[in-house]
């Protein structure tokens, strides 16, 4: 297959940062080549010995380290020719920063050279005219290539040098490497050819070079061969999962309208329920007054025969007794053969009835089912394996998922799922009975032939949210809630940044009353950390005891009694840098200018890198900044709209830009102790939740907990959440797992 990918210029690589190493990113010193074909300094790579492997920073291999050491690895041969063409570039003479010529100390015996106007291209030396003149005039130079010094330094003749460039041997120096020793694969100088490599065939380097390379040619066809298809699974992959944000966003819009729809129904049934329960109550009410009215006519009646039966016989003579006898008998018997009761008394007594599959913890009224993309005609005719294809689907059986009706409300059971497609009503005039049917159906994978060995033709994954954990996701506990305004404040708090502090205990960065503010987690107040005169402190971290912060374009670390031990300025280009500090307590990062500076607790810089490599130079925004319990770093990237988790060399590990920062901006972040991570997103009042690998899980925090305009967050002894309100109230919850 032929190549179609340009093969790089001499002033591309001469210009670009392939001379930078990627740990000091500073220019390559004494290089060395891994296996895996990526250089670094000699220094850098003894620096990441560990235990006698290396792990490369760029493909993360890991790598055995030769019993001498690294030093033992690879010279790039290659890269230290291109370092000489640079470094002739550079002014000769470091007092006076002018070229002078190499020849005239050797020559007239100077203590140093005349002002350097030619250079040779085969010596590599600068010379001044006179020696120039007298190099093209000498049997042995007369050949030589001597060029304008000024068209030299501006690049003119970089191709033409580099053919007469000679590598030297690392053993020998002066002596160029001239011979390849077959046997051994080893470059050498006239004088090695003569020690112990005598007796071996050796090859000039140009014959060698006419051998190997078509072999090395092959290879790299091979190579761009393989590349062609990773980019095209690579446009597949973005396919794949732009197809799935915009089949999750209508999803979505579904699970809205199914929502809506399911909340209208109930609150119609639920006034349709009470209202038969008003109904039955005034029914009983009335029919109840209308029996009590004739019990209380009859009681009357009843009581007042009685009362006077009683005063007769009490009080009446006997002939009294006895005229009256017979009246009082017969209206004695005429009331007690009458009924005294319009008959027995029963209401119906109302009693709830919910269907049986509300009644089950595990029924769900909205659920997800989820189904393999089918393979397209495209990508049958290319033969991936490792994109969407199989066979068509087989269907494995189809389970109804029954739906019942009690007082026109409808409910789902357990033993079926509501699928975004599958979601409305198959008649439209069949409101009250609704059959939602679920497909179950799983596709074969079929082999496929690729054409690269060297590329791994494995399916790629279909991915699947992990929804049998959702019943183990965090929960917030609310804990305690205080104000951060005191007494001594003369404006309203604006809270920029937070961290723990010592136990139980938080620092509170108060940028309108410049000053930072130690609190308890229930409230108390503890005093305040001082901060240099004119501060304003933005974000903040606290170290063994040490506190660093950032404010007005720099980072300062003060001891608790607000005494400063160092200051270092940042870039002005970012109007805030956030300030994190290392689980280990003796290091603080801070975001500078899209990338992150790291810095020991003594002042001197550790190490400084940039998300992505330098490939992300200029392409990063960390507003927020902080670290996870491994040492890793979580950021709020505002220039990509993004959460992105790197390790600490820069790594990105995963990047998360998923539907749920669609109209807003990622805001501040913190990691608890089994690595979930929390995020506000401030402008719809929401802290959501990401796992350890970057998917989002849900809500942690809404309105509903008391947010209102959150701004930053921290963790405190992995458990408790501090979030802070734009009004200066500060927010604690626990952070409460199902399991503990």
């Amino acid at each position: 297959m032929v190549s179609n990918i340009s093969s790089p210029t001499l002033l591309e690589a001469l210009s670009s940062d392939f001379l930078a190493c990627k740990i000091c990113l500073e220019q390559l010193h004494m290089p060395k080549t891994l296996p895996c074909l990526h250089t670094y300094c000699q220094d850098c790579l003894a620096q990441l010995d560990i235990g006698g492997q290396v792990r490369c920073p760029e493909c993360r291999e890991t790598v055995p380290v030769p019993p001498e050491g690294v030093a033992a690895f690879k010279t790039n041969f290659f890269v230290n020719g291109l370092l000489d063409l640079v470094k002739a570039r550079a002014p000769g003479d470091m007092h006076s920063g002018k070229p002078t010529c190499a020849l005239c100390p050797l020559v007239g015996g100077k203590s140093s050279g005349g002002p350097a106007t030619a250079r040779c291209l085969d010596c590599a030396d600068d010379l001044c005219q006179a020696c120039a003149d007298g190099h093209r005039c000498s049997r042995q130079t007369h050949k030589h290539r001597v060029v304008d010094l000024v068209g030299y330094r501006a690049g003119w003749y970089d191709e033409e040098a580099r053919e007469r460039q000679a590598s030297q041997c690392p053993q020998h120096p002066g002596e160029a490497l001239c011979f390849l020793c077959q046997p051994c694969s080893q470059l050498l100088c006239k004088d090695c050819r003569l020690g112990p490599h005598l007796d071996h065939p050796c090859l000039p380097l140009a014959e060698a070079v006419r051998s190997r390379k078509p072999g090395l040619e092959e290879l790299l066809a091979g190579v761009d061969s393989n590349l062609v298809e990773l980019e095209a699974t690579r446009v597949a992959e973005k396919e794949a999962l732009a197809q799935l944000r915009e089949q999750a966003a209508s999803v979505g819009t579904q699970v809205e309208e199914a929502a809506e729809r399911i909340l209208k129904s109930l609150l119609a049934q639920k006034q349709e329920v009470l209202g038969q329960l008003r109904a039955l109550v005034e029914t009983a009410e009335e029919a109840t007054r209308d029996r009590l009215t004739k019990i209380e006519s009859q009681e009357q009646v009843a009581k007042a025969a009685a009362a006077f039966a009683r005063r007769v016989l009490s009080l009446g003579l006997e002939a009294e007794i006895l005229s009256l006898e017979g009246a009082i008998t017969q209206r004695l018997r005429q009331l007690q053969d009458s009924p005294w009761t319009p008959g027995p008394t029963r209401c119906v007594l109302p009693k709830l009835q919910l269907h049986p599959g509300l009644q089950d913890k595990n029924c769900y009224l909205l659920r997800l089912s989820f189904e393999e993309p089918k393979q397209s005609q495209k990508d049958n005719e290319k033969g991936w394996a490792g994109t969407h294809g199989g066979d068509e689907a087989q269907s494995q059986g189809e389970d109804r998922t029954k739906v019942g009706k009690q007082g026109g409300a409808q409910f789902l059971c357990n033993d079926g799922a509501l699928t975004p497609k599958e979601g409305k009503a198959q008649n439209p005039q069949e409101d009250d009975e609704v059959q939602i049917e679920r497909g179950n159906r799983a596709n074969k994978k079929k082999k496929c032939k690729g054409r690269g060995k060297p590329v791994s033709r494995e399916p790629s994954p279909i991915l699947r949210p992990n929804l049998e954990g959702a019943t183990l996701l965090p929960r917030p506990v609310f804990s305690w809630s205080f104000p951060t305004r005191m007494p001594g404040d003369k404006r309203s708090p604006r809270i920029t940044g937070l961290c723990p502090y010592g136990p139980q205990e938080i620092l509170v960065a108060d940028e309108q009353n410049r000053v930072l503010k130690r609190f308890s987690l229930n409230g108390d107040y503890k005093g305040t950390v001082p901060v240099p005169e004119g501060c304003s402190p933005c974000s903040v971290a606290a170290l063994q005891n040490a506190v660093a912060f950032s404010a007005n374009a720099r980072l300062y670390l003060v001891n608790p009694e607000g005494e400063v031990q160092w200051r270092r300025s940042l870039s002005l280009t970012q109007s805030s840098h956030a300030v994190a500090a290392m689980p280990c307590g003796d290091r603080v990062a801070v975001s500078v200018a899209g990338h992150v500076e790291v810095y020991k607790k003594e002042g001197s810089l550790a190490t400084r890198f940039i998300p992505g490599g330098k490939a992300s130079r200029g392409q990063r925004a960390l507003v927020f900044l902080t670290t996870s319990p491994q040492g890793n770093f979580v950021g709020s990237d505002w220039q990509q709209n993004s959460v992105v988790f790197c390790d600490g060399l820069g790594q990105v590990i995963w990047e998360y830009k998923g539907p749920g920062l669609h109209g807003c901006q990622p805001g501040s972040v913190s990691v608890d102790k089994k690595g979930y991570i929390f995020l506000t997103l401030r402008e719809v009042n929401k802290v959501v939740i990401l796992d350890p690998k970057g998917s989002l899980l849900g809500d942690f925090l809404t309105a509903y907990h008391g947010l209102e305009k959150p701004r930053v967050t921290t963790m405190v002894d992995g458990k408790y959440l501090v979030v802070s309100l734009s009004n200066g109230t500060i927010h604690v919850f626990r952070v409460r797992f199902p399991d503990s």
